[in-house]
């Protein structure tokens, strides 16, 4: 299951406003969807402008990473799926990425918490809550089992000519 929206509606004024552009897909719960998950991403935000190696791909890529690898190892119930949407704006003005990833387990809610220094877990979503502008969790859209979790990643640059890397906008 794949959508995506690039078309352009209509103002008041009667002029046209690109529509940013969407991906949504569901993937398996496992390490092998996770990966998948996240290289389609990236190659989604390649398309629309943002070039792999600019810093709005690179940190939208690692955020969702992070999720989706949460959505595979703590949200996972058998025989279920869990969904990635991303929406991003395609044309030259400032916006925001946003990456939502879907699982179907309720009772379990991410929270934010110090890992050990010798613990191999338990970073991800501190590196979330650094790298995105904002981020939470909610309620599983269209009143599903399970819940989201979503980050925004802001966009200063049009697609295309980002300075770099994992750069977070300072204001």
């Amino acid at each position: 299951m794949t959508s995506e929206n690039a078309l352009s509606r209509g103002t008041p004024q009667g002029q046209p406003t690109p529509a940013p552009g969407e991906f949504a897909m569901r993937f398996t719960s496992t390490p092998r969807g996770a990966r998948l998950a996240r290289r389609l991403v990236s190659h989604r935000l390649a398309q629309w402008g943002y070039p792999y190696d600019s810093g709005p791909n690179e940190t939208t890529t690692l955020i969702a990473s992070e999720l989706a690898a949460n959505a595979v190892r703590h949200g996972r119930v058998p025989g279920r799926d869990f969904h990635v949407r991303l929406t991003a704006p395609l044309d030259d003005a400032p916006g925001t990425i946003r990456i939502e990833v879907s699982d179907t387990r309720t009772e379990k809610r991410p929270t934010l918490t110090a890992a050990a220094p010798d613990a191999e877990t338990g970073r991800g979503l501190y590196l979330v809550s650094r790298l995105a502008e904002r981020w939470a969790v909610g309620p599983r859209s269209g009143g599903g089992p399970g819940k989201t979790v979503w980050a925004e990643i802001a966009t200063e640059h049009k697609p295309g000519s980002d300075p770099g890397p994992l750069q977070r906008p300072h204001g």
